[in-house]
């Protein structure tokens, strides 16, 4: 196994960091007074310190220290348009004025409106609300077990559905991803989560073949997030699709990152599958917290009169918030409305990220690659992990490459890279990140430039 020790590196960048932002250094100090690590979101605890951020506009955050931060997170890839866009900040702000946008207690027509957009764009029947992806998950998978009285789930090994019982395995890599990922689980729901493999038809196939008749459903996004930034091959969603058919499991496609990225509705449109289930949020709430679960109404009206009411998924106290429901209408209407102009604009950028950023390294000789870039189900995706593999040759279409540190050098993606251009105030997730409307040719110079800065103070570690 190659290793490589960058702490000596970390150190040094640690230290650069705290002299570049001495302010963010100072709020975390007092931060870890109060918060755990000094935050309420792990992955936004940068070590040594996260930059504090003060505002926020189109592709650039600015922190408390007034260093201007080209950003390539985009809210955790929820802005689309970039940050705080005036096509949804707008109508928000008139609302504000005109005495409407505070939680009310009440309902009103802006769901209506809305989830009949995401039954158009998406195919399907019914719509209920919520506040988050962990939750949107959780209901579906919930819903699954009760429609069809099983207990036993699966997922891929990478894939992240959010913080609740069914999705707190598989998701660290730690010699394969059979592991449970956190302490107080009952054992009698992890046991019954079983972990396949992205992007493996032939292991899928033995899954269900296995144990197809007992299981619920079979969660997977059709465009993995954490475990790769990667899309999932043609065959491996439509093999997905026969099988949960074949075997009376419920199909949920995970769409919490991927609904209305690619286009004006979900992703499994493009692989021509329609789940039973679909979760989405991120984009859809145009920069508020909005979630949904979709779907088929035989098994949405569990939750309803007609159902008995027998999965309780009765919403929480901000499901459906005015505020945030004026801002996923206006979101997936302007979405829909320029769906012709938004999506290929965006794949022209993404396009031309990757194909500069990838010239950054090669001309540095230093060995990068995007995940998944041997998988063309949806060109030009405005997704990219940056990996740095040891060997030429690899596949990379699997978590199960990209996040194994024989494979690739994890340690360089995850951490090195993030402070390193941090301190040419870029701010990377994942190696790079996400394009949105907001960037333009001249960030994509700034960024390969700071790369190309990093590239070069990294090669004697390398």
């Amino acid at each position: 196994m190659m290793s490589r020790d960058f702490s000596k590196l970390l150190e040094e960048l640690a230290g650069e960091y705290s002299r570049h932002a001495p302010k963010s250094a100072a709020f975390h100090k007092e931060a870890v007074k109060y918060l755990v690590d000094g935050g309420s979101h792990t992955k936004r605890l940068i070590q040594p310190f996260p930059p504090r951020i003060a505002s926020a506009d189109g592709a650039w955050v600015v922190d408390e220290d007034g260093n201007k931060i080209l950003d390539f997170w985009q809210g955790h890839y929820s802005n689309l348009l970039g940050h705080n866009p005036e096509v949804v900040t707008k109508p928000l702000a008139e609302a504000f004025e005109d005495g409407f946008g505070g939680q009310t207690g009440f309902t009103d027509r802006l769901q209506v409106e809305t989830a009949e957009i995401i039954c158009k764009q998406t195919g399907s029947e019914r719509v209920r609300f919520t506040t988050s992806g962990t939750l949107a998950t959780m209901y579906a998978i919930l819903l699954a077990c009760a429609y069809t009285g099983r207990e036993k789930v699966m997922k891929v090994g990478g894939g992240w559905h959010g913080g609740h019982l069914w999705g707190l395995k598989g998701v660290g890599y730690q010699v394969g991803f059979e592991v449970v990922d956190s302490v107080g689980l009952p054992l009698g729901v992890t046991k019954d989560v079983v972990v396949t493999t992205f992007n493996d038809t032939e292991k899928l196939h033995y899954h269900f073949n296995q144990i197809g008749d007992e299981l619920a459903c079979f969660i997977l996004e059709p465009v993995i997030g954490a475990g790769g930034l990667m899309p999932a091959t043609g065959e491996y969603v439509k093999t997905a699709r026969k099988l949960s058919q074949h075997y009376g499991a419920v199909l949920i496609l995970d769409e919490v990152i991927s609904g209305f990225r690619f286009r004006a509705g979900d992703a499994g449109t493009l692989y021509d599958v329609q789940p039973d289930l679909i979760t989405l949020g991120k984009i859809i709430g145009g920069g508020m917290p909005v979630a949904a679960v979709a779907g088929r109404a035989n098994i949405m009206e569990l939750v309803g009169r007609e159902g008995g009411r027998r999965v309780k998924f009765t919403g929480g106290t901000f499901s459906g918030q005015p505020a945030s429901m004026l801002a996923a209408k206006t979101i997936l209407s302007y979405l829909v409305e320029n769906e012709e102009s938004i999506y290929p604009k965006l794949a022209e950028i993404s396009a031309k990220t990757r194909q500069a950023v990838a010239s950054v390294f090669e001309d540095e000789r230093i060995l990068a690659r995007f995940a998944g870039d041997q998988i063309y189900d949806i060109p030009n995706s405005s997704l990219h992990m940056l990996v740095f593999p040891y060997e030429e040759g690899q596949s990379l279409i699997t978590p199960d490459e990209v996040k194994n540190p024989e494979i690739c050098d994890v340690a360089l993606c995850e951490k090195v890279m993030q402070l390193a251009m941090l301190l040419e105030n870029v701010h990377v997730v994942h190696g790079l990140g996400s394009t949105s409307l907001a960037h333009k040719e001249e960030h994509i110079q700034i960024l390969c430039e700071a790369y190309q800065r990093v590239a070069k103070r990294l090669k004697p570690w390398l």
